[in-house]
């Protein structure tokens, strides 16, 4: 498998205490590369904003490469791939949050970009009612919508079911770690683990030998919120760590879901909390969430039938080219979706879609997806 020629510097990077994912970025924007950080000098690096001299004497002392060294080694021996966020392999929608991580490790058979996922969460004390919402869903996405992919965490509870029922009904799965892809943990999802690995993935932003501690869960959940369009809810009590996933879809402008429960239910209470507060839709299946998001559109649906020969003169080429893609998308696109199809920064066809909105050639739909409407 190939590897970046700088890879090993991507990985000393992400190794100096004090530099965050937040941090690193502006430096490699500030400086142009990973290369040149550890090229600068001393008194230039104490310059930047948010350096400053102790963090200067770290990035110069180099003690982080051997390090990194040893996880080169270890990604080449166990096949496992590095996405770093500037690379085309980064997962776009990820690639929209600030705070994601610099370097992603991927085990697995997947491309991160394709298809819609669906982030699966909810408590690791699960009721039987909640483990049956839970495979009721995932079985009625894949009947209604085989180009789905099925996220959680591979904890006991909602996310274990979550894989397994993506499993059982043959749609591709990711669990995302919050520890190094040289151990499984729980050890009792093992086996689950490894049948991912045929139709899915197994993705961290942690080093082997990272321990699955608690912050590492904290954090790991942005990333299962980041990667995907939608967040489902399952069940979780008031103070549940689901909710913190919620809570970053929401700050990522990702659409978040909930099943509702009996107010006397604990199992319930947070799922009732993000619903009475508008931080969560209300659903009681999946053909809500295929709706909402606009999924169960079909190619011959009657808008498709209808459309009129457009007025390309009208148009400039860039908005020419976007009113091509999205007439042959017949269920829409995602704007970073078109984006990655023209080949244009993100906020240039942001802009550009807003115009073709007002002037009546698209439409928003929920979801943040675009539709040609002639």
């Amino acid at each position: 498998m190939e590897h970046r020629t700088d890879l090993q510097q991507i990985i000393a990077l992400t190794l100096i205490n004090g530099i965050g994912n937040i941090l690193a970025k502006n430096l490699i924007a500030y400086l142009g590369s990973v290369e040149a950080i550890f090229k600068e000098k001393q008194q230039n690096l104490a310059k930047i904003p948010g350096i400053g001299e102790v963090l200067s004497k770290e990035i110069v002392s180099k003690n982080v490469m051997q390090r990194a060294e040893v996880e080169m080694n270890f990604i080449r021996k166990k096949n496992i791939s590095a996405c770093f966020y500037l690379d085309s392999n980064y997962p776009f929608r990820l690639k929209e949050c600030e705070d994601a991580p610099v370097l992603l490790f991927m085990k697995g058979n997947i491309n991160l970009d394709n298809n819609k996922f669906v982030s699966i969460v909810g408590t690791r004390t699960s009721t039987e009612t909640g483990r049956e919402n839970c495979k009721t869903l995932v079985a009625d996405l894949s009947k209604n919508n085989n180009n789905i992919v099925i996220v959680s965490g591979l904890a006991y509870g909602i996310d274990i079911c979550a894989h397994r029922a993506a499993l059982e009904n043959h749609l591709p799965t990711v669990a995302v770690l919050a520890h190094g892809l040289d151990k499984i943990y729980p050890p009792a999802h093992k086996s689950v683990a490894v049948k991912i690995l045929d139709n899915g993935a197994l993705l961290t932003e942690y080093l082997s030998g990272s321990n699955p501690d608690k912050p590492n869960f904290v954090r790991r959940n942005r990333i299962i919120a980041g990667l995907c369009d939608v967040t489902v809810v399952v069940e979780t009590k008031k103070k549940g760590g689901s909710l913190i996933t919620a809570r970053c879809a929401n700050d990522y402008n990702r659409d978040v879901f909930a099943f509702p429960g009996r107010v006397t239910d604990e199992y319930a209470a947070g799922c009732n909390e993000l619903i009475k507060t508008n931080q969560a839709a209300l659903i009681e299946s999946a053909a809500d969430i295929l709706r909402f998001m606009n999924w169960d559109i079909k190619p011959d649906d009657k808008h498709s039938k209808d459309c009129q020969t457009a007025l390309f003169a009208d148009l400039t080429a860039e908005e020419q080219d976007i009113l091509r893609i999205l007439r042959a998308a017949p269920n829409g696109l995602q704007t970073n979706e078109i984006a990655i199809k023209t080949g244009k920064p993100f906020s240039a066809t942001s802009a550009r879609l807003l115009t073709m909105e007002f002037s009546g050639w698209v439409k928003l739909l929920p979801g943040n997806i675009y539709k040609a409407l002639i």
